[in-house]
């Protein structure tokens, strides 16, 4: 039994958040290179606390399909961040074949597009 089931508190479900990517310059602003196994910055003005479960259902701009990921919240740009960032969380990617080849897809997509030094929403 873990600490919670013994006080007797549920376990909060991850929160679910769909995140379509329209074009590539919204993908080359979302992405977390700087995350081992991938991840999105996904604006939202939902509060978030690092580590925390989220489901997210990711729409790519090739519009193939939504990619499901069961991710943690890795990064948190609060309101009001310093540089007018954008209010949102990164994301991090579970090491899992099928996150591992979404990280992939998306590093593929990106591999030719010429970004500029204000396209990212993190760092």
């Amino acid at each position: 039994m873990t600490n919670t089931e013994l006080s007797g508190q549920k376990l909060p479900r991850p929160s679910v958040i769909q995140f379509s990517i329209k074009d590539m310059s919204g993908l080359a602003a979302a992405y977390m290179p700087i995350l081992l196994d991938g991840g999105l910055f996904i604006p939202t003005n939902r509060p978030y606390w690092l580590g925390d479960s989220v489901y997210v259902l990711i729409a790519l701009p090739d519009g193939s399909q939504r990619h499901p990921v069961a991710a943690k919240v890795a990064w948190i740009t609060p309101a009001n961040a310093a540089g007018g960032r954008t209010q949102g969380v990164g994301v991090r990617f579970p090491n899992d074949e099928k996150s591992l080849a979404l990280k992939s897809k998306i590093e593929g997509m990106l591999s030719g597009y010429v970004t500029t030094e204000r396209s990212s929403q993190t760092v």
